[in-house]
């Protein structure tokens, strides 16, 4: 008696694409998704400063030093100004400073990485010494002449901060690009006359973009460390604009704020250091996810 198989019967196997897989093993990290949560909240709330804020961004008033109270939940500053206000307009500008600066250093550092890496020989040598004599530079003494000789404006940051990122996703992008520019299907791209450049956008580049994702969730962070760290020099955001920094900076500037004024260092420290954890715990999350061989 013949059996009849009908379509029904059969079982096809659903393939799942690696970037599914790394989402699927992001989410079941928890610390990972929670720092993500936090990210998004902060960052909403930055966007929502304009409408949740009953106060204006420069207003002043004669409540000066008042500590949080209903009415002003994290207090006013030295010009009565609330200091709610200022922490989530400061958001904006720090995360902005972040994100923009780190975009600025991946496409320096990651066309710079592709095309060593692509290049190869008497190239990719002479390229990555140049690379190697920048990086014996004091980067962060490079970003303060800039800010000293050009003034202090947030376009420069932005540059600067961004100018001095670039060499290790250079040097990540163009391990990657070594190790997989022999590969069969860039032969293949090769042998029916693909160009080069063709070759690194279309087919190289692709193929690293895991690892520069995970370095730009690190690398946000750092940048936003090391923008309230000229903040707390004075080489930071030009006021009247402020960022997380020169609040920190402005609530530490005596021993009488610490003691007295606590609320000036307390609530923008504290919404800094729960980005920047919230950030790490993101950018390890996405580690382990897209190579799980590093755990």
């Amino acid at each position: 008696m013949n059996q009849t198989i009908t379509s029904s019967s059969l079982t096809t196997p659903v393939g799942r694409s690696l970037w599914y897989q790394a989402w699927r093993r992001l989410l079941r990290n928890k610390m990972a998704v929670a720092g993500g949560i936090v990210v998004i909240v902060i960052t909403v709330l930055a966007l929502a400063a304009p409408f949740i804020c009953s106060y204006g961004y420069d207003e002043t008033s004669p409540d000066q030093f008042r500590p949080p109270s209903l009415k002003h939940l994290m207090g006013t500053d030295i010009h009565g100004r609330d200091l709610l206000t200022r922490v989530l307009y400061g958001a904006r500008l720090s995360l902005g400073i972040g994100l923009v600066a780190t975009l600025v250093s991946l496409f320096i550092g990651v066309a710079y990485g592709a095309i060593s890496g692509y290049a190869g020989d008497s190239t990719d040598n002479l390229m990555m010494r140049v690379v190697d004599i920048v990086y014996s530079l004091p980067y962060m003494f490079f970003v303060i002449v800039l800010v000293a000789v050009f003034g202090r404006s947030v376009l420069l940051l932005f540059i600067a901060l961004g100018a001095v990122q670039w060499l290790t996703v250079a040097r990540i992008v163009r391990g990657q690009v070594l190790s997989i520019k022999e590969k069969e299907f860039i032969q293949a791209s090769r042998a029916i006359g693909a160009g080069h450049l063709r070759i690194i956008i279309n087919h190289l580049l692709p193929n690293v973009m895991g690892p520069v994702v995970v370095y730009m969730t690190l690398t946000v962070p750092a940048v936003m460390l090391q923008e309230a760290f000229l903040s707390f020099l004075g080489l930071g955001v030009p006021p009247p604009s402020s960022s997380w920094g020169t609040l920190i900076a402005d609530g530490a500037s005596s021993i009488n704020a610490l003691r007295i004024y606590w609320w000036l260092l307390l609530f923008p420290g504290v919404a800094m250091a729960l980005t920047l954890f919230s950030l790490n715990f993101l950018g390890d999350g996405l580690r382990d996810a897209i190579d799980p061989q590093l755990r």
